[in-house]
């Protein structure tokens, strides 16, 4: 196993035309979850990974189980919950510069998951543990939960990943960044944005926001800054590697989590710190270009062509 990672996985409903949801009439339903995003795509990159979370007993746990098992996740550490429904969430596409969502997934079957759910002989077979600050957000076990993992894979010698992903709807702001800067303390690698680096620290400073978190401990910080591109900072080097132009923004959300799948991917791969962000942002690229949030990760093929067409055409506009 590559990659283990913590959460929760919703179905997605998104209206067929943009607009204010109340207007809406007709809706696709895929599967999306910060986690699952990362996982998949790291499995669409041919890598092995592992989801523990909860689902519930219901069409729509049947819905996620059988796409991200079909998508080469091992499920095995997911649980069916007899008493909790399936989150469900819905996309509002105002526009392609203007997406909200609207979460449904209070009491849901993913916020019971607890430290008995995670196994450290299954934590044992990982490379890498994955993180979001998702989880902790959910409920008071999740929270207990992420911090079990986190000891676990600490006890076991495992590389802890860390992307906040913050969302301001699921708790207070004096709790999530609490909870947020506790686990910040505990990782290795951090996949913060901007915003959240500024939630943090109350600094707009990108090279300011990752000299915050190495103070805390972190050894490797990747920024992500959009279509700007990222900023890796280590102790041996700071540097702000470029990102990729898309002819088309189709639908922005889940970008970042192709980022991590393609920046883990790297790191699997041998490649060096800044390899692996010149794919994590490509891997980026490649998802805001296809609506849905996995529908648009890349497999092996599929990257490298897009990667060796922008350099290419990189190279021809000098």
């Amino acid at each position: 196993m590559d990659v283990i990672s913590i959460g929760e996985t919703m179905v997605l409903f998104t209206p067929e035309a943009p607009g204010q949801l109340r207007y809406s009439r007709n809706y696709s339903s895929k599967i999306a979850g910060a986690e699952t995003n990362t996982l998949i795509g790291l499995s669409k990159l041919g890598h092995r990974t592992g989801w523990i979370g909860q689902v519930g007993a219901d069409e729509f746990g049947a819905f996620i189980l059988s796409t991200v098992r079909g998508e080469g996740v091992d499920t095995s550490q997911v649980l069916k919950n007899e008493k909790a429904p399936t989150g469900v969430f819905f996309k509002e596409l105002l526009n392609e510069d203007n997406v909200r969502i609207q979460y449904y997934r209070k009491g849901s079957a993913a916020s019971f998951i607890a430290p008995d759910q995670v196994s450290e002989d299954y934590l044992a077979k990982a490379q890498y543990l994955y993180l979001t600050g998702i989880t902790p957000a959910l409920s008071e076990s999740c929270k207990e939960a992420v911090f079990y993992a986190i000891e676990a894979a600490k006890r076991l010698g495992k590389t802890i990943v860390f992307d906040p992903n913050i969302r301001h709807k699921l708790w207070g702001d004096e709790e999530a960044r609490k909870t947020l800067l506790a686990i910040v303390e505990k990782v290795d690698i951090m996949l913060p944005g901007v915003a959240e680096g500024e939630f943090l620290f109350g600094t707009k400073n990108v090279p300011k926001m990752a000299e915050h978190l190495h103070k805390r401990g972190v050894k490797t910080v990747v920024m992500k800054l959009g279509k700007k591109g990222a900023y890796l900072s280590t102790e041996f080097e700071q540097k702000f590697i470029p990102g990729f132009k898309v002819s088309k923004v189709v639908d922005p959300v889940g970008a970042g989590d192709g980022f991590s799948a393609g920046f883990l991917s790297g790191l699997l791969d041998g490649l060096s710190l800044e390899e692996s962000v010149k794919r994590a942002c490509a891997v980026g690229a490649m998802v805001i270009t296809v609506s849905g949030d996995i529908e648009g990760l890349p497999d092996r093929e599929r990257l490298d062509d897009f990667m060796r067409a922008s350099t290419t055409a990189e190279r021809v506009s000098r």
